[in-house]
C-alpha cells in the first residue's frame, strides 16, 4: 500500500513503517501525489482532520524529503506549523521520520534548519537543539537559531518530552538562563547580532502593572542589564547594543525605562554623548509642535532619561528658550534645562533676562517660584549679579497672583542693596503696577510715596443689552427656504426657527407650490439625529409640505420609541399643529412668534394677531396660543388691558384675563433648608410646581412644562429653545428636573447666557445653576458662566451674597474645584468687575475659612486680596482675621494677613 492511501487512513504508524522499508528514491517518488492530496484537504485541514488523520499526512509528506536542505524547508514552512509549539500528535512523528537518516543526515538538517530560522518567526530551535545533542554537531550561532533559543527560555511553554534539551528549570526568564547550558555561548552573541531582537517594548506599562522585578528578570533587555551587572555579559557592548536600537527604531517612553535601568555610569555617559545628542535632536524638535500632556508625555520622560549635560544642551540654547511659551510640561522641562545651563555658567544674561520675561508671567506658580529661586540663589553665590537679578525679579511684579508678586519683592528686597540705587527708577517703574495691597510695603522699600486710591471705584460692567427685536414675517418662498438651511444648520438659535415655523405657515397659505419647489434644494441635507425634540426637525415639516417620503427618524416617529423632555413635547406639539394648518389652510401667520430674541412676545402684537384672526372669522390653532400666551410680556398698560378687554373671540378673552391676572405666578425655587446634607447641589433646588394658569386650563403639551414630569424623560441638554417657551420664568425652567440631570452634560451650560437674558426672577435656581458651571472642566463651558455671571450683574439681577454662599457651600462639600472656581472668577473680575467678584467673595469666604480650611482658599483669598485693593473694599470679616492670626507661613495664613491689611 503506498503512503496517499496510509495517510488517507490516518495510520500514523503504518506511515512510518511504509516510509522505514522504502527507500529515498522510492520516497521522494511519491512526494507529489502526497502535496496533491494535501491541496484538496487545504480548506478543511484544521476542522475535518483528525489530529492521527493531519500527523500521518505530515509525517508521510516529510518522509518524502530525503535531502536534509529539501527536509528543512519543509519543516518551516507556515501551513507545517512552524509557528505552534504543540504539533499533531505532539510531534513525535517528526523525530520517528529524522531518525530514519543516518548521523550526518541529521547533523546537516541542524544546520540547514539553523540557518532558514528567522528571527521571530517559528518555534522549531527545539528540533535544532535536540540534533545537535544527539549528534554532537557544532551548536548553531545563527540569528534565527539564537532567537528561537531565546523565545523558549523566555516563555514557560511545555518543551516536547521526546526531544532532548530545551529550556532548564526556573520561575523567571533570568533563572532559566542562568542554569542554562548554552547561556556562556550564546548570550554574548546577542549583543553584536542587530537581528536578534532585544528591545524594550511595553516597559513604560509593565512597571506599572508588573513592577521593576518583572522587567529585569523577565524581559531580554532587563535580563541583559541585570547580567552587565553582575559581569556575565560585556557592560560596554550593551550599552553600544542599547543606543544602536535607540538609534534605529525609538521605543518612545520604554526608552526612559529602559535608560532609567542602565543606570549609564560617569564614564559611560561621557562616552555616548555623539548618541545622546542626536536621539534629543528630534525629540525637542517634536516638543516645539507642542501638544496634550500625553502627546508631550513621551518625548519629555525620554529627555530626562538621556540627562544631557549643559555642554550638551547649549547648542540647543535657542530652541529651549522656545520651549519656554509652550504648555506646562514642556515649558517645565525647558526651564530646568536653562537654569542648567546658567549653573554651569553657559547661559548669557540678556538669555537669561528674556528667560525671566517668558516664564514669570506664566500662571503656573510652580514656574514662576522656580525661576525666583534662581534668581535668589545665583544672587546669593554672586553678589555682582545683583543688579540684573532684582530687574529681572522686577517682571513678577505685574503678576496676577498676589502672592507670586509678593515672592518677588522678597528677593528684591533681599538683593537690592547689593544692586545699588541705579536700579531703582526700573524698579519703581515696575512697582506702580503692583498690587494694592503690596503698593505701601514697595514703596516704603523704593523709597516712593505710596498711590492712594482718590476716585471713587465702580465696576465696568457690560452694558444692559438692548431689546432684540425679531424681525418682522419673511418675505419670500426663497428666504424661507434659506432660512430652513440655517436651522438645519445650527438649530440652536431661536429667532431663525419661529421665523421659519411662520413662514411655512404664512407662504404655504398663500402659495404652497411655489414654497414647496423653493424648499426642494434644503431637503437634501437632513438634519442630526437625535433623541428629543428639537428645532431642527422643522425640516419634517418642510418634507411634509412637499409630499415627500418622511426621513427615516423623522419627530413623529421618534415619538413612538423616547420620551421627550416637557420642552421637547410642547415643541412637537407646535410642530404637529403647523402640519395640520399647512393641510387645512385655515391660519394664515402663527400667534407664538417672539418679538424678542429671549422668547418675549409683546402683549400689544398679540393683541394686534389676535385681532386680525377675529376679523377673518379665524380660531387660533390651540397649542399656538398656549405658546403665546406663556410668552406674552406682562403688561399694565391700561390701554393694552382695554383692547385686549374688547377682543370679542374666546381667544381675546382668554388673553384679556391672562394680562389682567399678570400671566403665569412666580414662585420662588430656594429650598426650605439649603444647609449641606451632602446632597448634591441641583437637589437643593426645590422642583416647583407653579400655581395653575389663569383661565381655562393649559393643553397637555402646555401644562406638562410647567407641571410635573418623569425623571427620565430628558435625553439632551437644555438649550435656548427651552427657555424661551418660558421666557418670563427662567427659575422655573431651572428649578425643574432640567438642572438636576442635565448640570454635569456636556453642553448644557452654553444655554445659561441666554437665562442670564431671559425674565423673571433671578432666585436661587439660577444662582445654583450658575455657581456650579462656574466650575466645570470645559473652559468653554465656564466662560459661559462667566458670561452669565456678567450680564446678571449689568443687569442689576445678580445676588453677589446668595452665589458667595453656594459657592461656598459647594466647595466645602467638594462638589466643586477651587482652582476651576478661582479661575473663573479672576477672569469676570478682570473684565473691570472687582467690586462684584468681591461681594461674591466676602459671602464665600467666612465658610471656606471655617475648619478645616477648604484646599484651594488660599488662592481665593489671594484674588480676594486683588479685587479687594482695586476697589478700595473695607470691613473687617472676623473668619479673615482668625485665619490671619496663626502661626505658620501657608498660603492661606499669608493671604488672610494681607487681606485683613487691606481691609482694616
Amino acid at each position: 500500500m503506498n503512503l496517499v492511501h496510509l495517510a488517507e487512513e490516518g495510520d500514523v504508524d503504518a506511515v512510518l513503517r511504509e516510509l522505514a522499508a522504502l527507500t529515498p528514491d522510492e520516497r521522494a517518488a511519491q512526494a507529489e501525489a502526497l502535496e496533491a492530496r494535501r491541496a484538496a484537504l487545504r480548506a478543511g485541514w484544521f476542522h475535518d482532520v483528525t489530529e492521527e488523520g493531519k500527523a500521518a499526512q505530515l509525517a508521510a509528506e516529510f518522509g518524502c524529503r530525503t535531502d536534509p536542505a529539501d527536509a528543512a524547508e519543509w519543516i518551516l514552512r507556515p501551513e507545517n506549523d512552524r509557528h505552534a509549539v504543540r504539533l499533531p500528535l505532539d510531534g513525535v512523528w517528526v523525530l520517528d521520520v529524522v531518525n530514519l537518516h543516518p548521523v550526518d543526515w541529521r547533523a546537516e538538517l541542524a544546520a540547514q534548519l539553523a540557518e532558514r530560522l528567522i528571527p521571530g518567526q517559528g518555534l522549531r530551535s527545539d528540533l535544532v537543539e535536540h540534533l545537535v545533542l544527539d549528534t554532537g554537531c557544532p551548536v548553531p550561532t545563527t540569528d534565527g537559531f539564537i532567537d528561537n533559543w531565546l523565545r523558549w527560555r523566555d516563555s514557560t511553554w511545555t518543551h516536547p518530552e521526546h526531544l532532548r534539551g530545551g529550556p532548564r528549570p526556573g520561575a523567571t526568564f533570568l533563572e532559566r538562563l542562568r542554569a542554562d547550558e548554552l547561556t556562556p555561548l550564546l548570550l554574548p552573541l546577542v549583543l553584536e547580532r542587530p537581528g536578534v531582537h532585544l528591545g524594550a517594548g511595553s516597559f513604560f506599562h509593565m512597571l506599572s502593572r508588573r513592577g521593576l522585578a518583572y522587567i529585569m528578570e523577565d524581559t531580554r533587555l532587563g535580563v541583559f542589564i541585570t547580567f552587565s551587572k553582575e559581569g556575565l555579559v560585556d557592560r560596554a557592548a550593551l550599552v553600544r547594543r542599547v543606543f544602536a536600537d535607540l538609534a534605529a527604531a525609538g521605543w518612545g517612553r520604554d526608552a526612559a525605562v529602559a535608560l532609567t535601568q542602565l543606570a549609564l555610569t560617569p564614564a559611560e555617559h561621557a562616552a555616548t554623548t555623539r548618541e545622546r545628542v542626536a536621539l534629543a535632536e528630534p525629540l525637542v524638535a517634536q516638543l516645539l509642535q507642542d501638544g496634550t500632556r500625553d502627546e508631550t508625555a513621551p518625548p519629555l520622560e525620554y529627555l530626562r532619561a538621556l540627562a544631557l549635560t549643559p555642554a550638551e544642551s547649549a547648542p540647543a540654547l535657542r530652541d529651549h528658550v522656545a520651549l519656554l511659551d509652550l504648555s506646562m510640561p514642556v515649558a517645565g522641562y525647558a526651564q530646568e534645562v536653562l537654569i542648567g545651563l546658567d549653573e554651569a555658567g553657559l547661559l548669557e544674561p540678556d538669555v537669561l533676562t528674556e528667560m525671566c520675561e517668558r516664564v514669570l508671567l506664566r500662571p503656573e506658580k510652580k514656574l514662576v517660584r522656580a525661576q525666583l529661586t534662581r534668581l535668589d540663589r545665583a544672587a546669593r553665590k554672586d553678589p555682582a549679579r545683583a543688579a540684573r537679578t532684582v530687574l529681572d525679579a522686577a517682571t513678577a511684579l505685574d503678576h496676577r497672583e498676589v502672592d507670586l508678586q509678593e515672592r518677588a519683592l522678597a528677593v528684591i528686597a533681599r538683593h537690592l542693596k547689593a544692586a545699588g540705587d541705579s536700579v531703582l527708577p526700573e524698579l519703581r517703574t515696575a512697582a506702580a503696577r503692583i498690587n494694592p495691597a503690596l503698593a505701601g510695603r514697595a514703596a516704603e522699600l523704593l523709597g516712593t510715596a505710596p498711590d492712594r486710591l482718590t476716585d471713587q471705584y465702580a465696576d465696568t460692567l457690560p452694558a444692559v443689552p438692548e431689546p432684540r427685536p425679531v424681525p418682522g414675517p419673511i418675505g419670500t418662498a426663497v428666504e424661507v427656504a434659506e432660512e430652513l438651511a440655517a436651522v438645519v444648520a445650527d438649530d440652536k438659535d431661536v429667532v431663525t426657527f419661529e421665523r421659519v415655523l411662520d413662514g411655512l405657515v404664512r407662504h404655504a397659505h398663500l402659495d404652497r407650490d411655489a414654497l414647496a419647489q423653493a424648499l426642494k434644494p434644503v431637503m437634501r441635507k437632513e438634519p442630526r439625529e437625535s433623541i428629543d425634540v428639537t428645532q431642527s426637525d422643522v425640516y419634517d415639516v418642510a418634507r411634509a409640505l412637499r409630499g415627500d417620503e418622511p426621513r427615516q427618524r423623522h419627530f413623529t416617529y421618534r415619538h413612538r420609541f423616547n420620551h421627550a423632555s416637557p420642552a421637547g413635547e410642547l415643541l412637537r406639539a407646535r410642530l404637529t399643529e403647523a402640519l395640520d394648518i399647512i393641510e387645512a389652510g385655515t391660519q394664515p401667520f402663527l400667534l407664538a412668534v417672539p418679538t424678542d430674541a429671549t422668547g418675549a412676545l409683546d402683549a400689544t402684537e398679540l393683541v394686534q394677531r389676535i385681532s386680525v384672526l377675529d376679523g377673518l372669522g379665524i380660531t387660533p390653532a390651540p397649542v399656538d396660543l398656549a405658546q403665546a400666551l406663556l410668552r406674552v410680556t406682562p403688561t399694565a398698560d391700561e390701554k393694552v388691558l382695554d383692547a385686549a378687554g374688547e377682543l370679542a373671540s374666546d381667544a381675546g378673552q382668554r388673553l384679556a384675563q391672562w394680562l389682567r391676572e399678570g400671566g403665569l405666578p412666580h414662585r420662588d425655587s430656594a429650598p426650605e433648608d439649603d444647609a449641606d446634607s451632602g446632597r448634591h447641589p441641583s437637589e437643593l433646588v426645590k422642583h416647583i410646581h407653579p400655581e395653575p394658569a389663569p383661565g381655562p386650563p393649559l393643553l397637555p403639551a402646555a401644562e406638562s412644562l410647567i407641571g410635573p414630569h418623569e425623571d427620565n424623560c430628558l435625553h439632551d441638554p437644555m438649550v435656548p429653545f427651552w427657555l424661551a417657551q418660558l421666557p418670563h420664568h427662567r427659575e422655573l425652567v431651572l428649578a425643574r428636573d432640567y438642572f438636576r440631570y442635565r448640570a454635569s452634560m456636556r453642553g448644557w451650560a452654553r444655554a445659561l447666557p441666554f437665562a442670564a437674558e431671559s425674565g423673571g426672577p433671578a432666585g436661587f435656581a439660577l444662582h445654583t445653576a450658575v455657581a456650579s458651571t462656574l466650575a466645570y472642566d470645559q473652559q468653554g463651558e465656564r466662560d459661559a458662566a462667566v458670561d452669565a455671571l456678567l450680564v446678571l450683574a449689568g443687569r442689576g439681577r445678580l445676588d453677589t451674597g446668595l452665589l458667595g454662599r453656594r459657592l461656598g457651600d459647594m466647595l466645602r462639600a467638594n462638589w466643586v474645584e477651587a482652582n476651576r472656581v478661582t479661575a473663573s472668577l479672576r477672569t469676570a473680575a478682570e473684565t473691570g468687575a472687582y467690586a462684584t467678584i468681591w461681594s461674591v467673595l466676602e459671602a464665600a469666604l467666612p465658610l471656606l475659612l471655617r475648619d478645616p480650611v477648604v484646599r484651594g482658599t488660599g488662592a481665593l483669598l489671594a484674588l480676594g486680596i486683588d479685587c479687594a485693593s482695586r476697589c478700595a473694599a473695607k470691613g473687617e470679616i472676623p473668619e479673615v482675621t482668625t485665619a490671619a492670626a496663626r502661626t505658620g507661613s501657608s498660603q492661606v495664613v499669608k493671604n488672610a494677613r494681607l487681606l485683613r491689611d487691606v481691609l482694616g
